[in-house]
């Protein structure tokens, strides 16, 4: 049970790794204006509810 709860954390932070990718992407500061150091404060925010 201990080793499918651990697969299970993974699974949830490779899935949150994409989104938070995709965010960047979406925030990327040469098309929306933001600085570089607030899409990596939000990634992290991000990864952080994984």
């Amino acid at each position: 049970m201990t080793q499918l709860a651990a697969v299970w954390r993974a699974s949830d932070k490779a899935r949150f790794s994409i989104v938070a990718s995709g965010l960047k992407q979406c925030l990327d500061p040469g098309n929306a204006g933001h600085a570089e150091a607030d899409t990596v404060k939000l990634e992290k925010l991000f990864l952080s509810l994984a």
